[in-house]
Order: C-alpha cells, then structure tokens, then sequence
C-alpha cells in the first residue's frame, strides 16, 4: 500500500462526518419546520430525502469500515481506497445539496451550517486526488486485472 492510498482511506471519513453533520441538521429542521399545519418532514418528498440521506450514510460507513479491516488486515489495493474516497466524496456532496433543498431559503443563508458543509465537502472531491484521477486509478486496476 502506498501513503497516498492510506491517505485516500483515512480521508474517507472526513465526508462521513459531514454527511452525519447533515442528517443531524436537516432531520431537527424538517421535524420542527411546519408548513399549512403540518410538520415538513411528513411530506412525502421530504420522507424519501431523509430515507435516501439514512441509506446513503449507512452504506458510506460500512463501505470505509471493509476496506479499514482490510488494511489492518494488510489485504488493500489502490483501487478500494480511491474507491472508498469516491464515493464518499461524492455522496458528501449530493447529500449537502439534499440537505440545502431540504432547508428551501434557509440553506442559503449563514444562520445554517448547510452552506459550510457543501464548501467542505466539494473539498474532498478535489483533495488526495480528484474524482476524475480516483476513477482513472480504479479503471487502471480493473484493467490490470482483466489483461
């Protein structure tokens, strides 16, 4: 394992933060906002944001917990970091922007933590790597492996 796939692993855990960050946020807003007498959080739409923010960070948690028990396992490859990091990165970002629609107006303005997590988070799709060379590395593996 390189440093930088060890980096790329550790950094993974930084948009787990602030995917839960937005959970936490966005989950007290949408079940004390109310809108025509009713909480927002019992809209429909609203259900399947949360639901979908849930899922996303469960999957992202035990995504990085593998592939840290296969390092501490010695069992890694340059594709499961950058892996990890992807998708976690990525997920980080749609989530804030979940998180910001969720809010409507007041995701916009700085009495919310909802603009800072989007800045932080778009931050880990550039650091240790973008996206775009993550996806090169997993696409070189992937290729390695089938020639």
């Amino acid at each position: 394992m390189s440093g930088l796939d060890l980096e790329r692993m550790v950094l993974s855990a930084g948009p787990i933060g602030l995917m839960q960050a937005c959970i936490d946020l966005t989950f007290d807003y949408v079940h004390s906002r109310k809108q025509f007498d009713t909480k927002i959080g019992e809209f429909q739409l609203i259900q399947a944001k949360i639901a979908d923010m849930y899922t996303i960070l469960s999957a992202t948690r035990n995504y990085l917990y593998n592939v840290s028990r296969a390092c501490d396992k010695g069992h890694v490859c340059s594709k499961d970091c950058a892996g990890v990091i992807l998708f976690s990165a990525e997920n980080a970002v749609k989530m804030t922007l979940d998180a910001i629609q969720c809010l409507g107006g007041n995701g916009f303005i700085n009495d919310y933590a909802s603009g800072r997590l989007l800045r932080d988070a778009k931050l880990y799709e550039i650091g240790a790597g973008t996206s775009e060379i993550r996806r090169l590395i997993i696409g070189r593996s992937l290729n390695k492996e089938y020639s």
